[in-house]
């Protein structure tokens, strides 16, 4: 590995993880949720239906771990459980209309703020390369 990319990758997870969160702070919806169960109720959404134990090795976690914080969510009334049709011992996760809600709301807030701080702190240049590197970080996303 040359320099020149450790340098690049260095500066570029800083400036990201600094992103994240700052994000993370302008969502007020979500803001009384740990980063695990906000990023379980996010998997749940983009899946529909999800098993605690996908749930767990999704976010790296123990089952037992993803057990406590299923609960805290279904205590909060963000999650529905529902016995499966197929094996009676596993429950499926979805989301509630409070949780979609509080989903939803918490993106939007996030995107406004971000919209609003490229509107705000970039040149008209910088915008372009922002909107031209998206196609990169992409890549990177996807990259194994």
């Amino acid at each position: 590995m040359n320099n020149q990319n450790l340098h690049l990758a260095s500066e570029l997870r800083s400036v990201l993880v600094r992103l994240y969160k700052k994000l993370r702070k302008k969502s007020v919806s979500a803001e009384k949720l740990s980063l695990t169960e906000r990023s379980s109720i996010a998997l749940i959404y983009n899946n529909g239906t999800m098993l605690a134990s996908e749930l767990a090795l999704a976010e790296k976690i123990t089952t037992q771990s993803m057990s406590q914080v299923v609960n805290h969510l279904f205590e909060l009334g963000l999650i529905v459980k529902t016995p499966s049709e197929t094996d009676k011992r596993k429950v499926l996760l979805s989301l509630s209309d409070t949780g979609k809600e509080i989903i939803e709301k918490a993106r939007t807030e996030k995107d406004e703020w971000l919209s609003d701080a490229i509107a705000g702190a970039l040149t008209p240049e910088e915008h372009d390369a922002l909107t031209k590197a998206l196609g990169a970080l992409a890549k990177l996303v996807d990259f194994d």
